[in-house]
């Protein structure tokens, strides 16, 4: 069995591999830990849910928070005897990385671009909808020519209820209609057909740009969401991370 770990700025993703298998997965709140308490906390997930450490061939994370590495591997090595990839742009990806410069590339941007090159061909733009929302595209020879970075739809609500003293929390629901007939309908509106908006607008330009249109791939908590009310979003896979994650452990468990 394989362990994979995406470490986002605000969730963790965990699953594990039984071949090319997800047979467990969870979703996490990112918070700093020392090396101990990862590894209790990891050894003791796969505890309850029946994983024997001796099933367990390898691990793999990628990470946007630098802070947490050092720990999550330590943790990973000591308390559940692996010692883990982590996903950088050095290791064999199976991509043309045309982005300058390489080490800049959010580690999640990469995985998702391998998991959406394999499933869906290329050329390709895979939408990532965590705490920024990213678009990550692919031209028709499979490189990776990068993409665009926005907030997410989570911190967009956090800065409009940060900054208003009456507007009340909402959840992300789809909203029955653009025109909001209360403020709850309102924000929903707002938010959901605002991203799926810019969203689309994104992809617009960026099929304008490579000359063709191409797939759309979404993946990330609110990907389902949204792209029920985008019109350019072809594809939904909310572990398509994990898979990513999976593919390049693969490519380059013999290194």
């Amino acid at each position: 069995m394989l362990l994979v770990l995406d470490v986002g700025n605000t969730t963790t993703v965990i699953g594990i591999y039984e071949g090319d298998t997800l047979k467990k997965h969870w979703r996490l709140m990112s918070e700093r830990h020392t090396s101990d308490e990862l590894g209790i906390y990891l050894l003791n997930l796969l505890s309850i849910s029946g994983i024997s450490l001796k099933a367990l061939e390898g691990a793999i994370y990628s990470s946007v928070v630098p802070s947490l590495d050092t720990a999550l591997s330590e943790g990973l090595e000591e308390y559940l005897g692996v010692v883990p990839v982590k996903v950088t742009a050095s290791l064999d990806l199976g991509m043309e990385i045309a982005y300058s410069p390489k080490h800049e590339v959010g580690a999640d941007r990469l995985v998702n671009s391998v998991a959406g090159k394999a499933r869906f061909g290329a050329p390709l733009i895979v939408v990532d909808f965590g705490t920024a929302i990213t678009l990550d595209i692919l031209n028709k020879e499979g490189a990776y020519l990068g993409g665009t970075i926005s907030p997410g739809l989570v911190t967009g609500m956090e800065a409009l209820f940060g900054r208003t003293a009456k507007l009340p929390q909402v959840s992300l629901e789809p909203p029955k209609s653009v025109i909001g007939n209360n403020t709850i309908g309102s924000i929903q509106a707002g938010i959901l057909f605002g991203n799926a908006g810019l969203v689309d607008s994104l992809v617009r330009k960026t099929w304008s740009e490579l000359g063709t249109k191409t797939p759309v791939a979404a993946t990330g908590g609110h990907a389902s969401v949204v792209a029920s009310l985008s019109e350019t979003i072809t594809h939904v896979d909310p572990w398509l991370t994990l898979e990513g994650l999976r593919l390049i452990y693969e490519r380059n468990r013999a290194r």
